[in-house]
């Protein structure tokens, strides 16, 4: 058999994480249109991957990520991305190159694509604290509302949905 020695494999890879890079790049800068969203699947140990060790211990061979409603900061360079996800509730920023991506899905199209990653180097991720909380903004209620809320009982808050009466905001 004849030695590859243009390896059409690897210009073949790497035009598809051009795909990548391009999709990621255009999200980061406009959104994502109409019912786009990503499924990125990644080896969690590879070299350049950066991950908060609670995720790792979570996630220690691969992890898989979906880029829809809820992430911030999406950065895109030429060898890799960051992006801002909440898991659980905790802020975390994620920095995960492109040479450890096993696969990405667009299932609104039905678009994918698979990566062999059998040649990544596995090592010891740089673990991140997770991200702090964004700050929360507090704001004030007028004067007629405070006296009037003041008379009902607050119940005690544990991290979930509100209940809010809706006779607080009729008209006497």
């Amino acid at each position: 058999m004849a030695t590859d020695h243009i390896r059409y494999d690897v210009l073949a890879r790497d035009a598809l994480r051009g795909v990548l890079r391009k999709v990621l790049t255009d999200a980061a800068a406009h959104g994502l249109p109409g019912e786009h969203h990503f499924f990125i699947t990644f080896v969690s140990k590879a070299e350049g991957v950066k991950l908060s060790s609670r995720l790792l211990a979570q996630y220690p061979e691969e992890m898989t990520i979906i880029l829809q409603h809820q992430f911030w900061d999406l950065t895109v360079l030429e060898d890799r991305f960051e992006v801002g996800l909440s898991f659980g509730g905790i802020p975390e920023r994620l920095v995960v190159p492109f040479s450890a991506i096993k696969s990405f899905l667009d299932p609104s199209v039905k678009f994918g694509l698979q990566f062999d990653t059998s040649d990544v180097a596995e090592v010891a991720p740089e673990t991140l604290p997770a991200a702090p909380a964004p700050a929360a903004v507090s704001v004030p209620a007028p004067a007629a509302e405070t006296a009037e809320a003041a008379d009902e009982p607050t119940p005690p808050s544990q991290g979930g949905a509100e209940v809010v009466r809706l006779d607080r905001f009729r008209k006497k």
